[in-house]
């Protein structure tokens, strides 16, 4: 199957937040973010720790500009649109062509958490996905107590489907996930959507 040319420069705007794909000259402010996040984004993702250094940001911005060139994974950072600062992450991996699905990951750093900034990222990377890579399905997977991710998840509308047994791999052990799931009518009342994502 070829792989579609999708512009890495594209911007989903969204008001005072930028999401763009990752640029090397990001390295720095997302080290930034991820230092500064580990009390609250480390808890529940294992590549947010103490030794986050300079040369894994480099290398994870590498990876993402690779893996979009593939057309398997695409991933955005969440910018200030006044200032520039990282605000976080966001983006589509674990790609299945076949089955047109992807999952759909988030993150915010811990100062601005609590704003419904993952909500509007999520949802336009969600429009994304649905309009420009044709997937008919997008999956979030949380871990049963990380609140704030599930309930991110069902601002966009996504639909609780189980609690998925040995669903994640974390920190060397298997762990149950909390399973939810977006499909195009979801999303078929924009402001209703829109409404959601955006409510604190």
């Amino acid at each position: 199957m070829p792989t579609e040319s999708i512009d890495p420069a594209v911007e989903l705007a969204d008001g005072p937040l930028r999401v763009r794909p990752w640029q090397p000259q990001d390295a720095g402010a997302l080290l930034d973010a991820v230092r500064t996040s580990l009390d609250s984004v480390g808890r529940w993702l294992p590549w947010c720790h103490a030794g986050y250094g300079m040369a894994e940001a480099q290398a994870w911005i590498a990876h993402c500009r690779e893996s979009w060139e593939a057309g398997e994974q695409f991933a955005f950072g969440l910018f200030d649109a006044a200032t520039g600062v990282v605000q976080g992450g966001v983006g589509l991996n674990q790609r299945n062509r076949l089955h047109r699905s992807a999952n759909l990951g988030y993150w915010v750093r811990q100062s601005r958490q609590g704003r419904g900034l993952a909500a509007r990222a999520a949802l336009a990377v969600a429009r994304f996905g649905f309009g420009r890579l044709g997937l008919v399905r997008i999956e979030i997977v949380a871990h049963p107590d990380n609140r704030a991710s599930r309930r991110t998840a069902e601002k966009l509308g996504a639909r609780f489907e189980c609690i998925a047994r040995q669903r994640l791999w974390a920190r060397g052990a298997a762990t149950d996930a909390a399973v939810y799931a977006l499909i195009p009518s979801d999303l078929a009342q924009p402001a209703a959507a829109q409404n959601r994502a955006t409510s604190s």
